[in-house]
């Protein structure tokens, strides 16, 4: 009798155990899961989320980058003159912040622009330009200088270069504003609505800065 109650015993649990493994293996063929065994996202939902976010976009985010970077370029090449050009130290200190803060804005809105599928703008009077090229490509944009401008702030040196340096990239800087004002009102990418605000910000607060150092209120 007793050996009788173990053989039941070790056989019921035998057939639990084969019910357990039964199971485990259900759960782990999960539709959702890979070759190994571990749960991920598909090759479709991750493909449709990159879409998404290709797509969080609309024809002014566009035109912003395209805009801006030819713009902030123009900047970048005006401020690299007064390493050697300007006086003043406060100017110097100037043009170096305008310098680290817009190149990596301009790498920024490429990288948009290429995932946008679009091209990507530049400046005539890039740095990597020629002397004597043209500047006058992007002329027609806000603020933006022009052959005879630029030639003129290239030429000058000293005090005089600070008057001239300060007075033009104050009107630069009201084109930026502008610019990013229309972005603000009618982009749709968040990065880019949100780098506009920090342009506007940023400039502006450098506006009244210049204005003190030109004497003005």
């Amino acid at each position: 009798m007793r050996n009788t109650r173990t053989l039941t015993r070790r056989a019921a649990l035998a057939a639990t155990a084969v019910t357990a493994t039964l199971v485990l293996a259900a759960c782990g063929n999960d539709s959702d899961s890979d070759s190994s065994g571990h749960k991920g996202h598909s090759p479709a939902s991750s493909s449709a989320s990159a879409d998404a976010t290709t797509a969080a976009h609309n024809a002014q985010d566009v035109s912003f980058a395209q805009g801006m970077i030819p713009h902030h370029q123009q900047a970048l090449e005006m401020a690299k003159l007064a390493a050697d050009r300007a006086s003043s130290a406060e100017v110097k200190d100037l043009a170096a912040r305008i310098e680290k803060a817009q190149d990596p804005e301009i790498q920024t809105m490429s990288g948009w622009l290429k995932s946008w599928g679009k091209d990507v703008t530049t400046s005539d009077s890039s740095m990597e330009s020629m002397p004597g090229m043209d500047h006058s490509a992007h002329s027609d944009m806000p603020g933006m200088m022009d052959n005879k401008d630029m030639a003129k702030l290239e030429k000058a040196s000293g005090a005089d270069f600070d008057t001239m340096f300060l007075t033009m990239m104050i009107e630069h800087h009201k084109g930026a504003i502008e610019m990013a004002t229309t972005e603000k009102d009618k982009g749709e990418y968040g990065p880019a609505t949100s780098m506009s605000d920090g342009i506007s910000t940023a400039q502006a607060a450098e506006i009244t800065e210049m204005n003190k150092l030109l004497g003005k209120n």
